[in-house]
């Protein structure tokens, strides 16, 4: 290809399945979109194919995608987070002038893009770092996008990322959040927010599966009806589809899934992130985990037939399980969602990025795989009160986990009888007890501390920030 004077409005670099819904997203608004990919035969594929008849130019290397774009240039990466980033990085700053602007589009780090925002700020490129959420789908249609760095890159790329966001009310599922790596950690809080949600629905599965042995058609109607009130979200509506689907010979497609689920790094990092700033993200926590056991396949089937419990039946009535349990995926949803913020306002005063909870709420409500009612709830709540320290002592919240309690209860106490794990359920009830008790056990911890490693404890008797120490023997 010639080189061609400078007239795209952004270039991006990256033709995965993302990557080609969200140019073709920017071309449907009117965007002229230069690409390039490091397999040159995708540019011609696409430029053959979907994009055929398009406002997208392709360009056989970075020199000649630069040279399309106007200034300031923006480049959106969508390529596979880590060393592959830094890699393009290096190889676009030879081609590029001070203020133009690098987005990086995939599940970065946030370490990494705060790192990154530092460096090019300091060589007078701007830097965003963009969590995108919403599937294939999102990014063709509409995506939520998280985006933070270089504020002065935001009049620059804000515009853009609007347009092609969803949108709620018509209002664009994109704002700014913060500086450097603030919007790829809202990105990984979502993630982690995400693997609970889906657990949490897993294990109502598994309880009208094995517990109640209901068909899936059942099953599927059961999420429909959850899906018409506070618990209506994308991922209730998709997992009523999955009940539905069929595979060649009319049996349920679902059963011919082998039980185990990969996952790319997103919610470890989330429940890592956790411990470090010391909140306690447990629901997500035991998502990850129950993934984790999940891939022990072979070593699960081994010892299924070594180890024993109950039979999973539960014979309790089927109406009167089902309204439990549609409290129990409602309690633990709150508590995944107070916990994912918890640990959102805490990183956000470790790291001064001042986040919005009210806006990010508002952002997560559309063509994200979070999306839901339960958000709009959430946006009021803290556009009320923005201080508000956990969802759990708002009135909406704690009135609404206080009417699901007893049925919450209920439900892990069966799946406990049954021998069926609830490990999203039974941890967010633990977290739920514990967060409302105004003692709990630490003391002997501490003690059992000073005991053998003389770590000293503070008294109730005395102020605050005393230490003591016995001579336990």
């Amino acid at each position: 290809m010639s080189e061609r004077p400078a007239r795209a409005d952004i270039g991006v670099v990256g033709l995965a399945v993302m990557g080609r819904n969200l140019v073709l997203n920017m071309a449907d608004h009117g965007y002229v979109v230069a690409v390039f990919n490091r397999t040159i035969g995708k540019v011609d594929e696409f430029l053959a194919g979907e994009a055929a008849g398009t406002s997208v130019i392709g360009a056989h290397s970075l020199a000649e995608l630069v040279a399309t774009l106007k200034r300031p240039r923006r480049i959106l990466l969508m390529v596979k987070a880590g060393p592959a980033v830094d890699t393009l990085i290096d190889s676009l700053l030879p081609l590029l002038e001070p203020d133009d602007i690098i987005l990086d589009g995939g599940n970065s780090l946030y370490t990494d893009t705060i790192a990154r925002a530092i460096r090019l700020e300091k060589l007078g490129f701007g830097y965003v770092g963009a969590g995108i959420s919403g599937g294939e789908e999102g990014a063709r249609t509409g995506p939520s996008i998280m985006p933070a760095g270089t504020y002065a890159a935001w009049p620059h790329v804000g515009p853009l990322l609007q347009d092609i966001a969803a949108k709620v009310d018509g209002v664009p599922c994109c704002d700014w959040i913060g500086p450097d790596g603030a919007g790829h950690y809202v990105k990984t809080i979502h993630n982690g927010i995400e693997y609970g949600d889906m657990q949490v629905l897993a294990e109502a599965y598994d309880i009208m599966n094995r517990g109640l042995r209901l068909p899936h058609g059942q099953m599927a109607n059961v999420f429909d009806s959850w899906n018409q009130g506070p618990l209506d979200s994308y991922l209730v509506e998709i997992t009523a589809n999955i009940m539905r689907a069929v595979d060649t010979d009319g049996e349920p497609l679902l059963e011919r899934i082998l039980d185990r689920a990969g996952q790319k790094g997103t919610g470890k990092w989330a429940v890592m992130s956790s411990m470090e700033i010391g909140q306690p993200t447990t629901l997500a926590a035991e998502a990850v985990y129950a993934r984790v056991v999940s891939a022990l396949l072979d070593e699960r089937v081994a010892t299924a037939a070594k180890l024993t419990g109950p039979e999973s039946a539960i014979a309790d009535p089927v109406d009167e399980v089902i309204s439990d349990l549609h409290d129990a995926v409602y309690a633990a949803k709150i508590v995944a969602y107070a916990q994912g913020y918890m640990l959102l306002q805490a990183a956000s005063e470790e790291h001064e990025w001042n986040i919005d909870l009210a806006s990010i709420s508002s952002m997560w409500r559309g063509g994200c795989i979070i999306r839901s009612r339960f958000l709009g709830e959430l946006m009021d709540v803290f556009a009320a009160d923005p201080d508000l320290r956990n969802v759990l002592l708002s009135d909406f919240f704690a009135d609404a986990i206080h009417k699901a309690q007893p049925g919450w209860r209920r439900t892990v106490a069966r799946a406990i009888a049954a021998g069926i794990p609830v490990p999203a359920y039974s941890s967010a009830l633990a977290f739920y007890d514990g967060y409302r008790s105004v003692r709990v056990p630490a003391n002997l911890i501490q003690a059992q501390r000073d005991y053998f490693g003389a770590h000293t404890y503070e008294r109730t008797d005395r102020p605050r920030g005393e230490f003591f120490h016995t001579d336990w023997e």
